[in-house]
Order: structure tokens, then sequence, then C-alpha cells
């Protein structure tokens, strides 16, 4: 097996919490600098800068997952990737049937900006984009998985826009592809609290909106290649494939 490195939470200028250096070609420039094998594009409750990501980074040899941090209706956050840019458009047309439509004020909340390869701006999108989305946890999973795709709770152990921050708790019965932790926690502390979730699949990520943060966490899968099928063999545990945060 080949260890690959992943940073599966990452957002771009598209995000209002994103810096405006995040752009598409500013972040996978410094995701390859900084050893980045396997990239997740998550901006939040968007799918618009996905395909651009991916083709940049297929350009220098990192396979993208293409998705969008999701917010469920408790104010959960969800990491959702599809297989596929037909799934990829579902998922985007599911968010945008269902998220609250609120203009956004970028003097307060920040600037979503839709950029091309050239970071010239093509659009700026008009509703916030951090609202939630009006299908809970399990509806949004549901939609997920049905259509191929991962879905990963996003920063279970956080003290906002968590499983835990929203429920109080992970569901033992929640159906998912993996659980993240985020980079100021570890699964040990995690299990310790939620015993129950042992035998799961956990990834670390940056959760980047700067781009100094790129790769501050991080999670290495061991694969025969670079590709969703085979990432979802490690999520999985078969065939020899699956993923560990590094100690």
């Amino acid at each position: 097996m080949i260890k690959f490195r992943a940073d599966l939470h990452l957002h771009t200028v598209l995000s209002p919490c994103g810096d405006l250096e995040m752009s598409p070609s500013q972040l996978v420039e410094h995701a390859h600098l900084r050893g980045i094998q396997i990239m997740g594009i998550t901006d939040h409750n968007s799918t618009k800068h996905a395909r651009l990501v991916r083709d940049l980074a297929a350009k220098v040899n990192i396979f993208t997952l293409c998705g969008a941090e999701v917010t469920s209706k408790e104010e959960a956050h969800l990491l959702c990737f599809m297989p596929d840019d037909e799934k990829l458009q579902l998922l985007q047309e599911f968010i945008d049937e269902n998220i609250l439509k609120i203009p956004n004020n970028p003097k307060y909340f920040g600037e979503q900006l839709v950029v091309n390869e050239s970071e010239e701006i093509i659009c700026e999108e008009e509703f916030l984009l951090i609202n939630a989305i009006d299908k809970d946890v399990n509806e949004i999973g549901e939609f997920v998985m049905q259509n191929g795709g991962f879905f990963i709770p996003a920063h279970v152990d956080r003290s906002a826009f968590s499983l835990t921050s929203q429920l109080g708790f992970v569901p033992p019965d929640l159906e998912c592809t993996a659980i993240e932790i985020s980079k100021h926690s570890s699964q040990e502390e995690l299990l310790a609290q939620f015993p129950y979730l042992s035998g799961r699949s956990f990834i670390q990520s940056s959760d980047a909106h700067y781009v100094a943060d790129i790769a501050s966490g991080f999670t290495n899968f061991y694969l025969k290649e670079a590709s969703f099928e085979e990432m979802q063999k490690a999520f999985l545990k078969e065939e020899g494939r699956y993923c560990e945060i590094p100690q």
C-alpha cells in the first residue's frame, strides 16, 4: 500500500469566513508545497469551487474529493463528498432547494466570491452560505450516502457547530462514512468520552480558512492509488486499505 497525506476539510474565498488569499489556485499551490496528496474541498453550503480546485490539483498530482460542508437544521457541520460531477450537481441542487434564503452582508460576514483560475471574480453569492439548510443530520446523511457519497460529521468534539455541541453527543446509530476530530483533540480523547464509537473510521483535518493553516491537521490513507473507490475501501477497512490519524 502507498501512504497518502490527506487534508479533507479546506475552504476557499467562496466561504464567507475564508480569507481572500484562499483562491483555488493559491489553495492548490500551498497544499502541494506542504505535501498534501489528497484534498477535500468543503466550502460552506456550496460546491461551486470544487471542480476548479480538482482540475488545478490534478496538474500537481493531488487527488481531490469534491463536496461541501453542509450545515444541518440543528446547525451541525457535515462534510459531504460526492463520487462524480452528476452527483455533485445533485448535492448543489439539494442545498439550493433547502438553504434559508437570507441575503449576505459582506461587511459583517465576509465576501462569498466565485473566481476563475486567474483569480478573476466571476460572481458573488447572494445568499449567506453559513446558514443552515432545512434538513436534519439524518436527512442529509441519507441523501449523501444514497447517492454513493461520503458523509462525515465535522469536528465532532468542537464546542460549536458540531454534533456534540448541538445534540450533546454523537448518536450511536448514526450512519456515516467516518467521523472527523478537530486538530485540537484526539481519537483517544473522543473514545474516552464516547467508547461506543470504537471501530469507526476517524479523520483529522485542518479546517483551513487561511493559507497558513493548510495541512495543520491531516490523515494518512493507505491505498493502492488515490481514488474515490480506494478511499471508500479505506473507510470500510477493506482489503488492507485503511486510514489513521498520525500521532
